[in-house]
């Protein structure tokens, strides 16, 4: 008997034999295989657009923080191409450990990306006001550092975790081709980005300043982060976690909520405790934080039916003027500094068209003394400051009232472009800007020459350089490649007025000539100076000049 091997027995119905059981369909190449389905309220395609405006957001948010930090480090601790590189290269190392750690979050995407971005929205939204309290309030540099790079590695940390889940979360509503997905994930990433770097300089700062702008921004982020991708993807968390995760993004709102009706409270608390004094005005302008403190008050109106009380006479605080945190201006001796800077250009045989740039009117007032003077162009980058030279009344007296007078006329322009510019040349021309500001760009090889250019035959230029050290030499190095003859000099040394013990600056005075360091005839006698005392401090810089050329200093230094 011969057996034969067994056969599948043919189903009912069926004639041939049964085909062999199908393999269920796998993704297709290049796909991801989704985590698991989750009910959405949505239809595919509207729901992945909503995942896409949540990371179009989120990106908009994560940059207005980047650039917080930025511009608060820069404002706080001076050396912004040092802060700069500090927060950026920070921040970028932290987003790169956020990414690991999100690999162990996306067993619950949709939940842990919500707790990401109530975290995000607390921590950016309340970084600019905690920062700056505790720089007002520690007095100490390197915790201030310190803080600052804390905050900075936080904020990365948690941004870095946001492209991960969102990954996720499109592949759990519609499997697809990996790189399609990642295209249009990094491209909402990407505009949304760029949203958030034009608004924080155009939209943010000058609106509403930088600490109501990043509580702002956080609650944006809360918003757009968490509560959407909490409707959208309800269905994920546990029932008993719905509410707790609710109540999280609500009380994440109401503490931004709570911030903002404390910022000015907080901010004054703030600048009390590190200006002291009486608080004039304070302001975030677009370019820099500008607070004046002290002189003497205000005299307001009596009260209807009241006669006037004679306030008690105290002698009133000096004025003082800061810029980013740094004293530029003290009123009790202003004077030598000014006297100093304009008296010795202003003594040329002609001087008649002067350009000035910068615009607080100290420099003006000392121009405007002299009477052959026929017209002043002022360049001042931030109209708040000439705006607050006009409209205070202890500001504008220490000027002498400079912009009541018709032969002055203000531009609000970066000098560096303005001078880059086409347009008529000067007598004299007075820089009263700091060296050091913006990386050395008003003293810098470039400044120097463009300003040179519109120097009129025989006329002067002088620069404000800072205290004698390399910043001196290298304006004078610069000066001398723009073809102009230089000397170094100091105006009188006196007591610190404000409290605080400054280094007298130097200046550097400069022509197609070498110019002689003297006083003009026709004007008011000056304070401070006197032909010998100039000359003696021209005497002593010769002599401490350091030995062999010295490089001036260039915008890609």
């Amino acid at each position: 008997m011969i057996n034969h091997p067994a056969r599948p027995s043919a189903q009912p119905g069926h004639d041939g034999p049964a085909d062999p059981p199908s393999r269920p369909p796998g993704p297709p190449v290049g796909a991801v295989r989704a985590g698991g389905a989750i009910r959405i309220p949505l239809r595919p395609r509207a729901a992945r657009l909503l995942v896409l405006l949540a990371a179009f957001v989120c990106a908009a948010c994560g940059l207005v923080y980047e650039l917080e930090l930025v511009a608060l480090g820069g404002y706080l601790l001076g050396d912004s191409v040092t802060q700069t590189s500090v927060v950026l290269s920070v921040m970028v190392f932290a987003m790169g450990v956020g990414s690991l750690l999100a690999k162990g979050l996306t067993r619950r995407p949709a939940t842990s990306f919500a707790l990401v971005e109530c975290a995000l929205a607390l921590t950016g939204g309340l970084s600019v006001l905690g920062l700056y309290a505790g720089w007002a309030w520690l007095d100490h540099h390197r915790a201030a550092m310190a803080a600052l790079v804390a905050t900075t590695f936080l904020i990365g940390l948690l941004i870095g975790a946001e492209i991960p889940l969102l990954m996720t979360l499109i592949q759990r509503i519609r499997r697809e081709h990996a790189g399609r997905a990642a295209a249009d994930l990094f491209a909402a990433d990407y505009v949304g980005a760029l949203i958030g770097g034009l608004a924080f300089p155009f939209l943010l700062l000058p609106a509403v300043g930088q600490a109501t702008g990043a509580l702002l921004t956080g609650a944006v982020n809360a918003l757009a982060g968490a509560a959407v991708v909490l409707w959208l993807f309800r269905a994920e968390p546990p029932r008993r976690a719905r509410p707790l995760l609710w109540t999280g993004c609500g009380l994440v709102l109401a503490v931004l909520a709570l911030a903002a009706a404390c910022t000015g409270l907080i901010e004054r608390a703030a600048r009390q405790a590190l200006y002291g004094g009486q608080i004039r005005f304070a302001a975030q302008s677009r370019y820099q934080e500008i607070v004046l403190v002290g002189g003497p008050p205000a005299a307001g109106p009596a009260p209807d039916g009241a006669a006037a009380r004679v306030p008690e006479q105290r002698p009133a605080p000096p004025l003082e003027l800061y810029l980013d945190g740094r004293l530029a201006v003290c009123g009790a001796d202003e004077y030598r500094e000014h006297e100093a800077l304009v008296r010795p250009a202003m003594a040329a045989a002609l001087a008649v068209r002067v350009l000035v740039l910068g615009g607080d009117g100290l420099a003006l007032r000392e121009v405007l003394r002299h009477p052959g003077v026929g017209s002043v162009q002022v360049v001042e980058l931030d109209p708040e400051l000439t705006d607050l030279a006009r409209r205070d009344p202890a500001l504008a007296a220490l000027g002498g009232y400079p912009y009541r007078d018709p032969r002055v006329r203000v531009t609000g322009a970066d000098p560096l472009d303005w001078l880059r510019s086409t347009g008529p040349q000067f007598d004299v021309i007075v820089s009263d800007l700091d060296g050091s500001a913006h990386g050395g760009k008003y003293r810098s090889r470039e400044f120097l020459g463009l300003a040179a250019r519109r120097l009129a035959p025989g006329g002067r230029i002088a620069v404000r350089t800072g205290p004698v050290g390399p910043q001196l030499w290298s304006a004078e190095a610069g000066l001398a490649a723009a073809g102009l003859r230089t000397v170094p000099y100091q105006g009188a040394d006196g007591p610190a007025g404000c409290g605080q013990r400054v280094e007298r600056p130097a200046f550097v005075l400069a022509g197609q000539e070498r110019p002689q360091l003297a006083l003009a005839a026709d004007a008011p006698a000056p304070r401070s100076l006197t032909v010998d005392a100039l000359r003696g401090s021209a005497a002593r810089l010769a002599a401490a000049r350091p030995p062999g050329p010295t490089a001036p200093h260039s915008l890609v230094d």
